[in-house]
């Protein structure tokens, strides 16, 4: 992409930037073309689209049914659970009734007592015991698909009776058979899939939130 020759060079204001300015606006010209690049191919993969609206719908049924959302992650990724929850209990776009949803990270007494007692594998299955209810939605997120701990959440889940959601990278890791559905980033580079996930994560909260507020029966 050809950057503008008034970005690249030094503004009066800006006298102490030299030619290394250059340098710093072309590698983020590269960093923007390659999430774009990989926005893209997520884009142009149509069943990977078709799934993600599908977990729309699922969500959608099971919200309507009173059933909650449980996301959970490590580091960057229980920072998007964090981000997708808030969106259902707060709102995305529409004025609309709050939904149940929560990110299994935030309670650090929690996260901190059941990996001291029982290790950090459990964090999330045992909240996942505690908290989980058959029909409730749980997604798990891990940009490898191998986390350990993420795996014996989505394990738990399914064993509870809950459908289990995975947002993992282009392999899907582990994961791809630890979920009832796994959405697969086509990335191996984990800040192209962490910011993949953010969007398929505003693409699934505004289809819920369309037909919450709208009332149809189906979304995809």
């Amino acid at each position: 992409m050809p950057v503008p020759s008034e970005i690249l060079s030094p503004q009066p204001e800006q006298a102490e930037w030299t030619h290394d300015r250059s340098e710093f606006v072309l590698g983020a010209c590269r960093t923007i073309e390659a999430s774009i690049s990989a926005h893209q191919r997520l884009l142009g993969e149509e069943t990977t689209v078709r799934l993600i609206a599908h977990v729309a719908e699922v969500l959608v049924n099971a919200f309507r049914r009173g059933q909650k959302l449980l996301l959970f992650g490590n580091g960057g990724s229980a920072a998007d659970a964090q981000h997708i929850a808030a969106e259902f209990v707060g709102r995305f776009v529409l004025e609309r009734a709050a939904l149940p949803a929560s990110a299994l990270s935030v309670n650090t007494s929690c996260v901190t007592a059941i990996g001291n007692d029982y290790g950090f594998d459990h964090v999330f299955a045992r909240q996942i015991e505690a908290f989980g209810k058959p029909g409730d939605v749980a997604v798990g997120i891990s940009t490898s698909g191998n986390s350990p701990n993420v795996l014996l959440g989505l394990a738990k889940a399914r064993e509870m009776g809950m459908t289990a959601v995975a947002l993992a990278g282009a392999s899907g890791g582990k994961m791809k058979n630890a979920a009832d559905y796994c959405i697969c980033v086509p990335s191996e580079e984990t800040p192209r899939i962490q910011e993949c996930h953010t969007l398929i994560g505003h693409v699934i909260a505004e289809l819920v939130e369309r037909a919450m507020v709208h009332g149809s029966s189906r979304i995809s």
